[in-house]
Order: structure tokens, then sequence, then C-alpha cells
């Protein structure tokens, strides 16, 4: 799974790295009916959900019917945790923080915004956490999603958890592969800018490639030849489940960190730098 990741690039950096155009002044007014906000979010080293995020999104279908090419065109902010367009109201968000690759393209919440609208959502690094179980002191279990765990809480309840940062070792960002919903608050009065929620999920899959030995899920990081099929609206299901499979596990540097990410009060660039030396369970990198 993926509950909590690391964002400190600003506007004009994520324009740089995915290379669109000029990013529009988030002050400018738009239409929340028909395109998501753009607002500059504070560097944020501990993003949970419910939290703003940044999304780059691509092309629109409508320039796409005449010719614009696919790949990175805007930034915008989504809340995230998908909100279905029929859901009753936003709590039904924190269940729907990640969509399961493998089973996306049949679950209702999902299924149209697979087809239809995708996104990358840029991350510094995701944290994901190790179990190390009470009843075996000095050994170390993958963390488990309770999805796919009938003893998930029992296990988490009884373990420490040794958490992990997961980033490109250049500082490049993370591309994650994540899916976008506008659903509109009934409560909220007509003409209230607020009624329009815009909001995202992040992409899961199997870890692999040594991850599964942290958590059995991990986040679909889409590299960057994949970046324009991801986001291309035109793009069939055969090619949207080549690209769920293509994380480029092998790139990545991870690094035990210290345990003050266990919880969403605290955050800084800290928070991505390995533990003290006595609380450390080696030397602080895995690959």
């Amino acid at each position: 799974m993926c509950g909590r990741f690391a964002r400190a690039g600003n506007a004009h950096e994520l324009q740089l790295a995915f290379d669109f155009a000029e990013v529009p002044d988030p002050s400018a007014p738009a239409d929340p009916r028909s395109r998501p906000p753009l607002e500059e979010l504070e560097p944020d080293y501990n993003i949970c959900p419910g939290k703003p995020v940044h999304a780059v999104l691509g092309t629109p279908p409508n320039e796409a019917a005449r010719g614009v090419p696919p790949g990175p065109r805007s930034l915008a902010t989504f809340r995230w945790g998908l909100i279905p367009s029929w859901a009753k109201d936003a709590d039904v968000g924190f269940k729907m923080i990640n969509a399961r690759g493998e089973t996306a393209a049949e679950k209702p919440a999902f299924r149209a915004a697979l087809a239809h609208r995708r996104c990358l959502l840029p991350a510094d690094a995701y944290y994901e956490w190790q179990l190390l179980p009470d009843a075996a002191p000095g050994t170390a279990e993958p963390g488990t999603s309770p999805s796919t765990d009938p003893g998930h809480k029992r296990r988490k309840a009884s373990a420490k958890k040794k958490p992990f940062s997961v980033s490109y070792p250049g500082g490049e960002p993370l591309a994650l592969a994540g899916l976008f919903e506008r659903w509109r608050d009934p409560d909220a009065p007509e003409g209230d800018p607020a009624a329009w929620v815009w909001s995202c999920t992040v992409v899961t899959t199997q870890a692999t490639g040594g991850l599964e030995d942290i958590h059995e899920r991990m986040p679909v990081v889409v590299p960057r030849r994949e970046w324009a099929a991801w986001l291309d609206p035109a793009s069939g299901l055969a090619d949207v489940q080549r690209v769920m499979a293509s994380t480029p596990v092998g790139a990545f540097a991870v690094r035990e960190v210290s345990t003050a990410v266990n919880s969403i009060k605290n955050n800084g660039p800290e928070l991505l730098e390995p533990p003290a030396p006595a609380a450390a369970g080696g030397d602080g990198t895995l690959f």
C-alpha cells in the first residue's frame, strides 16, 4: 500500500521536472466544475490521507482529439483519498487512498477513472513500514494490507514498526501512478466553489525487487518513458496494464528512516534522514 509520502518541490520545480508549459497563476479564477484547482503547497514531508497534493495532468481529451501530443501538460491540486462521483459524503475518500492495480478496472469506484482520468503524483519519496513482532525479538516481517490479510490488525498491534523511505537516489521526483475524480458535495449550496471536490488515489501493485521484504504492496511508479502513455486519454487497457507493470524497482534507493515519521504530527526534511545509530537496524541502506 501507500499511506504516506513526502513532497518538497514547488509548482515551478515540478514544471521543470515534468517538462510542461508554464504553470498558471494559482490565484487566477477558474471554474471548479470543469477544471481542478491549483494551489501553491508548502513542502510536506509527511503527507497523509486527506491532505492536498500536487498532480500532473496530461493532454485533455478535447485537445487530444485535435492532435495535441500526449504527455505532461499541467499541474493541479487534489485531495488525497478518491471520492467517487456517487458518494454520499467525502469521508469515503479515507478508505480509497489506494487502488489495487490488479482489480481497478473492475471496481465501481475506480474503473471509470482508470479508463479516463489518470494522473501522476510527484513524490520525493514514499514511506513504508516493516513489522518487528513482539513475540519474536530480532526478527522482521513484511507489512500487509487489510484487504489481503485477515490478521492484519492483530499482527500490526503486536509488533513495532520500522519505517523506510523509497526514492530515486539522484533526487528526481517519483511519478506515482494516480487516478482522480470530481465530486459535488450535495450539502453545499449552489454557486459555492467549495461544493466541487477533486480527489485522487495512488495505484498500487504487488511489491517486488526486495521491497516485498518491507511490505507486500508498493505504489506503481511510472518511469519517464511511460509518462505519455499513462496520461494519454486514448491509451487502452492493455497500455495501462503495461505501465502498471513497469515500476523501475531496480533504480530505487531504500533507506531506513527515523521512527519520527510514524506520527503525522511530525514534519520536516529530517524525517528522510536515517535514524540515530543506536536505533538503526543496520547501515541505513538496503539497496
